[in-house]
């Protein structure tokens, strides 16, 4: 899924193209695509776009009348702009804005639907459509701290929590919690005043980071690479290959579709981290370090 730093450059990129300039109409090809019916779609053509902001791992389109239209990308949608308007059988098509500048155009890969359009009517529109949680890159040291403390969670959950933490996802969580030297199992209720601090400076290192690599890399065009297994990441993606750091072999936890990948040496002070899948069939066979698994590996 599209996470901050992504969405930023989608929007960085929109702003560039739509601002200012009218959408003459939508058209939309999915019939699963559309969460909401009043105002209509069809409220905002012909209206002049004056805004573009991200909302969490949303992107909000700003028209004159205080009309928005907002888009979720989800796991597999992306955003691509054309000179030309794609053909309507195009794979994965789920809707073209027509622009007196060109045609956005929004796809979606995959059969699960899950990429959405709202149109919402001012900020209270937008705020019924927002989880709520703190800004990561805005947020002060308190404030980081007041989200992350709110519940008591794994630091996994609470990073990627949007009512926590806006617009962080699986891939910047493992990234950021490297960069901290932090468990992804550890409960937030155990952190202590300096290991708080440590996790708000890598959450805003990376973040930042990325958001400067990604906006390097496309160069002024828009952005077509879109994925969250970026090269020059230090655990995201990265199973079995060595940690950028400490060179230990990047280990992982699996649950459902989602993967955490971390450090033994960097994080979790040598312990092997219980996978699911895995430690079900071991049990008590489970090993607790690297040195145990790799002995396992060998009978």
């Amino acid at each position: 899924m599209p996470e901050l730093p992504n969405v930023e450059v989608y929007v960085e990129a929109l702003r560039e193209r739509i601002s200012g300039h009218e959408l003459e109409r939508v058209r939309v090809y999915s019939p699963f695509l559309m969460r909401s019916a009043n105002p209509p779609l069809e409220a905002v053509h012909g209206r002049t776009v004056r805004e573009v902001r991200r909302l969490g791992k949303r992107i909000a389109i700003g028209f004159d009348g205080d009309l928005w239209a907002v888009l979720h990308l989800m796991i597999a949608g992306r955003l691509h702009w054309k000179p030309a308007a794609p053909k309507p059988g195009t794979k994965g098509l789920l809707a073209v804005f027509e622009f007196d500048t060109g045609f956005l155009t929004f796809t979606e890969a995959g059969s699960q639907h899950r990429a959405s359009l709202t149109v919402a009517v001012g900020e209270e529109g937008l705020a019924a459509l927002h989880a709520g949680g703190v800004e990561p890159l805005r947020a002060t040291p308190e404030e980081f701290a007041s989200a992350l403390l709110r519940e008591n969670h794994t630091l996994k959950r609470a990073l990627t929590d949007p009512h926590l933490f806006s617009g962080i996802g699986n891939a910047y969580s493992d990234e950021i919690l490297h960069r901290a030297q932090l468990s992804p199992v550890t409960l937030t209720s155990r952190l202590k005043h300096e290991e708080i601090a440590r996790l708000h400076q890598a959450t805003r290192e990376v973040l930042t980071e990325w958001v400067d690599r990604l906006r390097t890399e496309a160069r002024g065009a828009f952005p077509e690479k879109v994925t969250a297994f970026r090269k020059g990441m230090a655990m995201h993606g990265r199973y079995g290959e060595p940690c950028p750091r400490c060179g230990a072999k990047v280990q992982r936890i699996r649950f459902a579709s989602n993967e955490t990948n971390y450090c033994t040496v960097c994080q979790t002070g040598g312990k092997l981290l219980a996978d699911r899948a895995l430690s079900r069939l071991l049990r008590e066979d489970w090993p607790r370090s690297l040195e145990e698994m790799e002995a396992l590996k060998k009978r």
